[in-house]
């Protein structure tokens, strides 16, 4: 069930730059990867108290590599 406020999360490793901005502002929903510091998703849907948090990361991303929605 969808709750008001919700976001889908999506990320492309690919496009990753490996910044780390997004981590380092929300590590609830984003890590990186040992290996080579791209983007790895904790939570394909965060709830609204994370909202402004997570559109904030994707506004920092250098990469583009972010997207959010609002779940289906």
């Amino acid at each position: 069930m969808v709750s008001a406020g919700q976001l889908a999360v999506e990320v492309d490793p690919e496009a990753c730059c490996a910044s780390g901005r997004c981590a380092a502002t929300e590590p609830r929903v984003f890590d990186q990867s040992e290996h080579d510091g791209t983007v790895i998703l904790r939570t394909p849907v965060v709830p609204a108290e994370l909202r402004d948090s997570v559109l904030l990361c994707q506004s920092l991303c250098p990469c583009g590599a972010i997207s959010v929605s609002e779940p289906a």
